[in-house]
């Protein structure tokens, strides 16, 4: 048989691992035993498949392949998936890697939709998605039965098929037609926290359709119950000055505990998870020691663990020391780095010079083009005059696509309308505080509309998600033209594109690496946070999906960015950057034994208080000390890593709806 599309999912062994962890009390049964009535408190297993299989890299002898079940527990439904012990002896996939993929009683609850893949040659597989928005790796049916385990969950659970693809079978789907439109479109309308009822439920109780209460305790924090927490993120929805990617983690965070909290009461964990005491990678690479930050948390713990110390401190690391921050590139040296026609002659230079010192503002409307990729370094002046002109031409063509649908064609346009109402609710409650877009009708937040609505079309697949009008809007302040602004976002949007994919393997991707830095780089920072179900790792999705905008002052996001963009000493420099702040805050987090809910209020309350030279310094000797075994870290492929063309500028290079969902 033909070998099946090859898909590098290392990125989502993160999401798997938030399963695992997030419900570490759950049996692991993998007996075989697969009776009609299980012996686990009335759990009665109604599908079972062996040889399901999970594609972690793009080599066949690193797939894995495990048992998918169905269990029904009274009226609740759960899927699980464990993969087999000692299948495989590869030394890249250890059996803790293999363990980041296990999907322990998943409540069907929780499943927002499921793609069903059926190519002409190769292997059927499916792709679950959770009402979070986020999607567990593509399993992979070796040996048909997809056809039967969706028929298995019709029986036990609502589902439908999409009217928008046939391939596409949601369940408890009781949303409203536009609704639903919108969360299989937007990021955010995935992500936010659900109005309706909750589905904490205990599992060994029979569950009524209408207002179950729980009864096996506190969901959330162990003081409010799960109706008052959904009552009160419901009261939040309505807040637009709330950060919505902090609704998406505290749903994560209930997620994992309603699964870890109510299966616990159906399975019993008879096997080792593996994630006991681990041994730190043998390699020649030392932890390195931070000054810690005082905390402005006001919450203090009575009682402090005490917190292992890296085991290098800083006059051991003096020689690859991030260095300290120079003054911007201003105008007269600019011109140093061009030759008579305008060509930059020494890019790596000019890139080095801009990491360590930024650029000028008034500078910024010159350079951000080169960092962004809009233009080439080896292009003249003449071929980038007529590079904009061409590029207006082209942007003016796309913008009047939209512009020209009449009142009656959008009637008939569903997809156009919700986005442009997304965008047209976006836009206005973006940097308003800033003078460039305050007060009313201000023609820049309009241009911030038109310039997305016209991405939106020129992109139609990727189409808008909320955190792109972030992205867009100091660029918009810097370039100060609709047509370069369009141009430039479209750049940027080729590297960070990823981040707003519905199956969300460019954010996955990231986090994985986060998570595998810090081991590398801090093993009793990641010993605790495996410990203590915070190996997700979703406190940083903030940081990674629009780039540490919300976390520092305006002109601040614009000199970090200049610093990410030039691509020096690693294009991946803002994974460092996360790895760093956490360093910094590495005692904090140990001494107070925070939880996943605890250390998400504490990121949280970091925005605004973060020193970013020092993070940067901080990043760059991370990024220098990890050295290959920190590029080993970070899956081929993770944003922004995509390659450039002669010309700078690439068409996002978007998957068939087949492969994103």
């Amino acid at each position: 048989m033909q070998e099946p599309e090859l898909h590098d999912l290392s990125d989502d062994a993160d999401y798997a691992a938030s399963q695992q962890h997030g419900s570490a009390s759950m049996m692991r049964s993998d007996s075989g035993k697969h009776s009609s009535s299980s012996e686990h408190d009335g759990a009665e297993v109604v599908y079972l498949k062996d040889n399901v299989t999970i594609h972690p890299t793009q080599f066949a002898s690193e797939r894995i392949s495990g048992r998918l079940r169905l269990i029904k527990q009274g009226s609740s439904l759960f899927m699980t998936w464990i993969p087999y012990k000692g299948q495989n002896s590869n030394a890249r996939l250890t059996e803790r890697d293999r363990n980041l993929y296990t999907i322990r009683a998943v409540p069907l609850t929780e499943v927002r939709s499921i793609r069903r893949h059926t190519p002409a040659l190769g292997w059927q597989y499916i792709i679950v998605v959770l009402s979070t928005g986020l999607a567990f790796p593509p399993l992979y049916f070796y040996n048909g039965g997809v056809k039967e385990f969706l028929a298995t969950i019709k029986q036990h659970v609502f589902i439908v098929r999409s009217a928008d693809d046939a391939n596409v079978f949601l369940v408890n789907d009781f949303q409203n037609p536009l609704q639903r439109t919108l969360s299989s479109l937007e990021l955010p309308r995935a992500l936010s926290v659900a109005s309706g009822q909750s589905t904490s439920v205990s599992v060994g109780e029979t569950s009524s359709d209408e207002n179950q209460e729980r009864t096996s305790g506190d969901v959330y924090e162990g003081s409010i119950s799960s109706a008052q927490y959904n009552e009160r993120q419901r009261q939040r929805v309505h807040d637009p000055a709330r950060d919505l990617s902090i609704q998406v983690l505290e749903k994560f965070s209930l997620v994992t505990k309603f699964a870890r909290e109510t299966t616990s009461q159906l399975f019993r964990d008879n096997h080792s998870n593996g994630y006991g005491a681990i041994e730190r990678r043998s390699n020649n690479l030392s932890p390195i020691d931070y000054p810690q930050k005082a905390s402005n948390d006001s919450n203090k713990v009575p009682d402090k663990s005490p917190v292992p110390p890296d085991s290098l401190e800083f006059d051991k690391v003096s020689l690859v020391w991030g260095k300290p921050r120079q003054a911007p590139l201003g105008s007269d040296e600019w011109k140093t780095f061009l030759d008579y026609e305008g060509r930059i002659m020494d890019s790596e230079a000019l890139r080095k010079r801009i990491f360590y010192g930024g650029v000028e503002h008034e500078l910024r409307k010159e350079v951000w083009p080169f960092l962004l990729g809009y233009h080439a370094y080896d292009s003249t002046e003449a071929e980038r005059l007529y590079l904009r002109a061409v590029k207006k031409s082209e942007f003016e063509t796309i913008k009047k696509q939209w512009q020209s649908i009449s009142p009656e064609q959008a009637k008939r346009f569903t997809k156009f309308r919700e986005r442009k109402g997304l965008i047209e609710k976006d836009v206005v409650r973006t940097d308003r505080s800033l003078s460039f877009y305050d007060g009313d009708d201000n023609p820049n937040v309009n241009l911030l509309r038109d310039i997305l609505l016209t991405y939106s079309f020129y992109n139609f697949d990727l189409g808008y998600c909320q955190g792109m009008s972030d992205l867009l809007s100091p660029i918009l302040f810097v370039m100060e033209d609709e047509s370069d602004t369009f141009w430039c976002f479209v750049s940027l949007m080729e590297r960070l594109g990823p981040n707003f994919n519905r199956d969300q393997n460019g954010m996955h991707s990231q986090l994985f690496a986060i998570t595998k830095l810090v081991e590398l780089l801090d093993i009793p920072l990641h010993n605790h946070f495996t410990q203590h179900d915070c190996l997700n790792y979703f406190f940083c999705f903030r940081w990674v999906l629009i780039q540490f905008k919300r976390e520092f002052e305006f002109d601040k996001t614009m000199r970090l960015w200049e610093v990410l963009w030039a691509h020096y000493p690693s294009e991946h420099l803002h994974l460092y950057v996360c790895v760093a702040i956490l360093k910094r805050h590495r005692s904090k987090i140990i001494g107070e034994q925070m939880d996943f809910d605890t250390l998400l209020k504490f990121i949280n309350e970091l925005s605004g208080h973060i020193d970013l030279d020092a993070v940067v310094r901080d990043a760059e000797a991370l990024c220098i000390c990890a050295g290959e075994n920190g590029a080993a870290c970070i899956p081929p492929g993770t944003p922004p890593s995509l390659p450039v063309d002669d010309y700078g500028l690439l068409l996002y290079p978007q998957q068939e709806l087949d492969d994103v969902l």
